[in-house]
This record gives structure tokens, sequence and C-alpha cells, in this order.
């Protein structure tokens, strides 16, 4: 899991990086200083979820949570007021951690944190299936158009604003990996924040640490699979 940690207070950023780095299932964090510095970050660092302080500077986390572009991480907010604790549950908050918090009280919001983002993750068929299933790609690059068949895709993975198609060429694609796996039918599954594979083409499951795991696809690729996908990943196969 991917959490930015937003709070104007640089005590109150290294106390929460540090308890954080001591959780399961956080793969990144990354901070920002304010609600403006936030929407920037969010942009480039692409959160699962958002640690929120309420009372900042310019844009205050409530306002911050409001203007989110869909789909939202996911948020908790961290402040150590408890008068906004109905305004940040109006706005779908995860959890509200008042200041100050020590480890067992992160760790409870951690757990609901996670299942809520597990819960996200299973839903990954997207509307489309059978026959309104894309069955090739048209990809252009310096002004040659080429025909990707679908099933020679083994798996995707992000590119900053593309995805990579790992094929034959390896083609870049301007797209985005969720819109790209709504046109290509339940056959693809998102495994990792930044990968995706088609089920058809796994032939082994091989675990790493901390629950992570690798798909060995019949080419001999090794696609990462983590921990938060790995359950409905395994589901599927």
């Amino acid at each position: 899991m991917r959490i930015l940690i937003v709070d104007d207070e640089r005590p109150a950023r290294d106390k929460l990086r540090h308890l954080l780095a001591q959780e399961d299932g956080v793969d990144a964090i990354a901070e920002a200083r304010d609600g403006v510095e936030a929407m920037q970050r969010i942009a480039a660092f692409v959160p699962d979820a958002l640690f929120l302080d309420i009372q900042m500077p310019e844009v205050s986390g409530l306002e911050l949570a409001a203007s989110l572009p869909a789909p939202a991480p996911l948020i908790v907010f961290a402040t150590a007021f408890d008068q906004y604790a109905l305004k940040a549950f109006d706005a779908n908050a995860i959890d509200y951690l008042l200041k100050p918090y020590d480890q067992a009280r992160l760790r409870r919001a951690m757990q609901r944190l996670r299942e809520r983002f597990q819960a996200r993750c299973a839903q990954t068929l997207p509307p489309f299936a059978g026959e309104h299933a894309l069955r090739q790609l048209l990809v252009t690059e310096r002004g040659v158009t080429r025909v990707i068949r679908v099933d020679q895709i083994g798996w995707i993975e992000t590119a900053d604003n593309y995805v990579i198609l790992h094929t034959a060429g390896q083609p870049l694609m301007r797209q985005t990996l969720a819109g790209l796996l709504v046109k290509l039918g339940p056959g693809f599954m998102r495994c990792h924040r930044r990968a995706a594979v088609q089920l058809a083409w796994v032939e082994r499951v091989e675990a790493l640490d901390k629950g992570d795991c690798e798909l060995v696809l019949r080419d001999g690729a090794r696609v990462p699979c983590s921990r938060q996908y790995r359950g409905a990943v395994m589901d599927r196969l």
C-alpha cells in the first residue's frame, strides 16, 4: 500500500512515518506539507491512502478530501482536534486518529484501512466480458500504427502516463492501467499497484517475503504480485 502523509508540522510527519514503517503492507511512504503540495504529490505518487491533518494553512484536510479526483485514495484523518470527527466521517474517512496516538492505536486504524483496501482490490472484474472485450489494440508509435493481439500480451505495467504492453516489441500506449483493464475484460487482472497480468499466461506462483509473490508466465517473465492483490489473484487462477 502506498501512503501519503499530509501534515504541516514536521515532527508529526516524522512520527507518523516512523510508526507506519513498522506496519505490514506499507510499500511506500511520501509526505506533503500542506494541501496544495498534497495535490501535486497525489498526481505524481499515486497513493492508495492519505493520512490527513485537518487544520493546515491555505487548504484544510477536509477541503482537500472534498476535492480529490475519482477514484480517490482512502483517507484516515490524524489531528489534535476532536470537533471535526463528524465532518471527517461525512467525507468517508476510514478512521479518525486523535493526536497524540501510539503504535497500538495506529495499528487499529491500519487494520481498518487494509480491510477496505483489500475489498477495493477484490473488485477487479470490469464490466466488459466475453465478446465485448477487446481482441486487439491499435498502438501508434513514431507515425506507425501496429495491431497488437490481446492474447499475445502476457502482462502490462504502468510507466508514468503510459502503459507498457509486454508482448513483441513491448510497445507503449498512452492509457491508464485501470482504463485499459476495463476494455480488456476479465482475462486480465491487476496483481500490483503498477502491474496487471493475463491470467491464462500464469504457469506458477512463487512466494516471497511478507506475503508478496511473483507470477511466472509461460514465456518466463516474472511479474510482481503484492500481498494486497494476492488473495484475489489466487481465487481467479
